[in-house]
């Protein structure tokens, strides 16, 4: 553990760069190997619009970096946070109760929050609006959301007390463990099944992805999936009958062009069958 910690310190940007890039192409061979839906689409051209988004996300947390950096310094320079205030305790513990309160905050009730609130969801429905689910959907977010989902991981960074390493920890299982449950995919269905009662497993996701309500509002985890589970937000459907998109925005001149996804939010709103939005 001691090992992971100083790589974590100081992990250099090149290989926090190689995770993304590495965890995509692994998933991309992976997705030809042993697929869940034999798509028929232009698989590269569908790459190029979800890539775009993801260096968006890269350009919009780049510059925001010293922030995090900050927070988290001035959090372990002041004792503050939820593992600062706990008694001593084994490293690795020390750790896995870090990650799953960054994950908690930063990840799970952003995502969740993102549901509820009409305008958060504007922004966020471009990550469901794509018609085809693969590992590189995972980045698929508007710059919008890109701000306020930092605002989050930052805000979770101070709770938790966490210190750098631990971020750059965090933020390297986030992205691996996002490629591999967005991955077009086929686990056997007891693999999927057991490890989904830990970390969040493809068919999981896959569940949040489907069009209609009540599946889009259901498996907000990213990394640890027992939140759903303690929060009453899991659901499943089977695989042969998920759909993908959003109900309210399934015409591909839609959701695979670049220029009316980053509109999308700026337009009037579209209730979807069974909305709850209510402000």
């Amino acid at each position: 553990m001691e090992t992971i910690i100083e790589y974590f310190k100081t992990i250099p940007s090149l290989h926090r760069s190689l995770l993304l890039v590495g965890g995509i192409a692994f998933f991309w061979i992976l997705e030809s190997a042993v697929p869940l839906f034999n798509f028929k689409y232009q698989k590269v051209r569908h790459a190029g619009t979800n890539i775009f988004f993801t260096v968006t996300t890269i350009l919009v947390n780049f510059p925001l970096a010293f922030i995090l950096v900050k927070s988290s310094d001035w959090a372990v320079a002041n004792d503050f946070g939820i593992i600062n205030w706990l008694p001593n305790m084994p490293i690795i513990l020390y750790a896995i109760l870090g990650l799953m309160i960054l994950d908690l905050i930063g990840a799970y009730f952003i995502h969740w929050l993102e549901h509820q609130v009409k305008w958060m969801w504007m922004f966020h429905l471009i990550h469901h609006s794509d018609l085809h689910v693969d590992t590189t959907s995972a980045n698929r977010h508007h710059p919008g959301e890109s701000v306020f989902r930092f605002i989050f991981t930052t805000i979770a960074v101070v709770i938790t007390g966490a210190p750098m390493w631990m971020v750059f920890l965090y933020q390297s299982l986030s992205v691996v463990l996002s490629q591999f449950n967005h991955a077009n995919i086929a686990l056997p269905r007891w693999l999927d099944k057991a490890i989904s009662y830990v970390i969040v497993s493809p068919d999981m996701h896959h569940t949040h992805h489907h069009y209609t309500q009540p599946y889009t509002d259901s498996n907000y985890g990213n990394i640890f999936a027992f939140w759903d589970r303690l929060f009453g937000t899991y659901n499943f459907i089977e695989r042969k009958d998920i759909v993908y998109g959003i109900d309210t925005y399934m015409d591909p001149k839609e959701n695979e062009h670049i220029s009316p996804l980053l509109k999308i939010p700026f337009e009037s709103y579209r209730p979807p069958v069974g909305a709850k939005f209510d402000h």
